[in-house]
């Protein structure tokens, strides 16, 4: 059974910030940690690297459905796994006494009956408000945001995400739970290579050059988290994709390379 955080003294004394990198596949994240090339990240994860994840959804809807009542990944081994947050509800199976456990029907919810500004900054075009669909889990929190810039066309994204977050934060006093959904590992990634380099169409390569895209643009958020507050980081996948293993490419689909995320956890700040 995997260790956690004592959540209940987390919450109330720590900034809480859950970072989603989009589409982000276990063995891509994992070969660019071991090379060496996530200089910020690999500065707070431990030193195997990321740890491999199983995700409750196959795409980005669904996954964070389930992420935001609690069911963030599972480690990909046997057991029963506690978790950090809860949504109360009888025959709980993975909820030990570390977990915050909350009576809202989201952890987000939850944590804004508890005195935190609850903040979605949105990636991908379920978090696009100009639809119906794009409106459901933005919904869930106090402000959200979202500009063409910040999604999946926008060559500079994480960038303009992260610049967003590290001004709200510095205009709150109260705790923040502060959400991120990275855009720009999903398609259409090759953006993210250098020209001579880009093909086509997306490949491992091109996935690959947007996480280390990602990595270097993260770094203000974190500078900033450390000065401003204790803050409890929650960084993985939703879901992966595939690239033409056994014939599929995409996500929404039942293949490993879909199911299996990299997650990690870390506290910054004094």
């Amino acid at each position: 059974m995997s260790r956690i955080p004592d959540m209940r003294q987390v919450v109330g004394s720590h900034d809480i910030v859950f970072i989603t990198l989009d589409t982000l596949r276990y063995d891509v994240a994992q070969a660019e940690f071991n090379a060496g090339r996530l200089p910020v990240l690999q500065a707070h994860l431990p030193p195997e690297g990321w740890e491999r994840r199983h995700t409750p959804g196959s795409f980005t809807y669904a996954a964070h459905h389930a992420f935001f009542a609690g069911f963030l990944p599972t480690p990909a081994e046997p057991g029963r796994h506690p978790r950090l947050f809860a949504t109360a509800f009888g025959g709980s199976e993975t909820t030990v006494s570390h977990t915050a456990v909350f009576d809202e029907a989201s952890f987000i919810e939850g944590l804004a009956a508890r005195a935190y500004r609850t903040i979605c900054i949105g990636g991908v075009g379920f978090f696009n408000p100009e639809t119906a669909l794009g409106r459901v889990l933005p919904a869930l929190f106090q402000e959200s945001h979202w500009s063409p810039a910040m999604g999946v066309q926008g060559r500079h994204s994480t960038e303009v995400q992260v610049s967003l977050a590290c001004e709200r934060l510095a205009a709150l006093e109260q705790r923040v739970m502060l959400f991120l959904n990275v855009s720009a590992i999903h398609s259409p990634n090759r953006i993210f290579q250098a020209a001579g380099e880009r093909g086509t169409q997306d490949s491992l390569a091109s996935h690959a050059a947007a996480l280390r895209y990602v990595d270097a643009a993260l770094a203000p958020l974190l500078d900033t988290c450390a000065r401003r507050a204790p803050t409890l980081f929650i960084v993985c996948a939703d879901h992966g994709g595939a690239y033409g293993e056994d014939g599929y490419r995409g996500h929404r689909i039942a293949h490993d390379t879909v199911w299996t995320v990299p997650y990690t956890h870390f506290f910054v700040g004094r």
